[in-house]
């Protein structure tokens, strides 16, 4: 009897060691991909192209006087100490440290410069008319011409909703109107005219 307790009392420590490493190998499983995700981070979107009015936070590693927040002008420029004033509008981020850093390297042997996009404010859209907020908005997401109606605070009472229409510039620097009406839109018919808002339309509510 007593080798047979025994030997029960072997299996059971076993079949607890067994029992304990599953939640041993999920753990370290666990904490690889957190770690993969943590490394993954970028510190801008690098596909991202500044424009006017944008606010910029460039950072110079060890150089406290250099690192600041810099507003772009309306002339599409920043000015920096020791760089002088550059071009910001039209280039990307990562394009923006190069040139800073070449700027920077006949007073700093080896710059190393970072720039991040604060606060978006080149990218807009305009809502007129019959709604009730009717103004200037920021483009950061993806907009849609419901979304920019909703946004600016609905319809009046007496807008003409069969009307609505968007103005946007085309690339010859010609104007077009796109129609949307919202009637049908809520009915269901041609939900294709529902588009997405690009910097600079004017959604135009009559």
């Amino acid at each position: 009897m007593k080798c047979v307790s025994l030997k029960v009392l072997v299996l059971g420590v076993v079949l607890v060691l067994l029992g304990s490493q599953p939640g041993q190998a999920q753990s370290a499983s666990g904490e690889n991909r957190s770690s993969d995700a943590g490394s993954g981070v970028k510190p801008h979107d690098e596909n991202y192209v500044i424009g006017n009015d944008d606010m910029l936070a460039i950072s110079v590693w060890n150089e406290p006087n250099l690192t600041k927040s810099v507003p772009v002008r309306s002339d599409g420029k920043i000015s920096l100490p020791l760089a002088g004033e550059l071009q910001a509008a039209g280039k990307t981020p990562l394009q923006l440290e190069r040139d800073i850093t070449e700027k920077l390297k006949g007073f700093i042997s080896v710059p190393e410069v970072t720039v991040i996009v604060q606060q978006v404010n080149s990218r807009k859209y305009n809502v007129l008319g019959e709604v009730g907020k009717p103004g200037s908005y920021s483009l950061t997401t993806t907009t849609t011409i419901m979304d920019a109606i909703a946004a600016a605070g609905g319809f009046r009472d007496f807008a003409k909703k069969t009307g609505v229409y968007v103005l946007r510039k085309t690339p010859d620097g010609q104007e077009s109107r796109l129609k949307f009406n919202y009637k049908d839109f809520i009915k269901g018919k041609d939900v294709a005219q529902n588009i997405k808002i690009e910097p600079n339309d004017t959604v135009i509510v009559p």
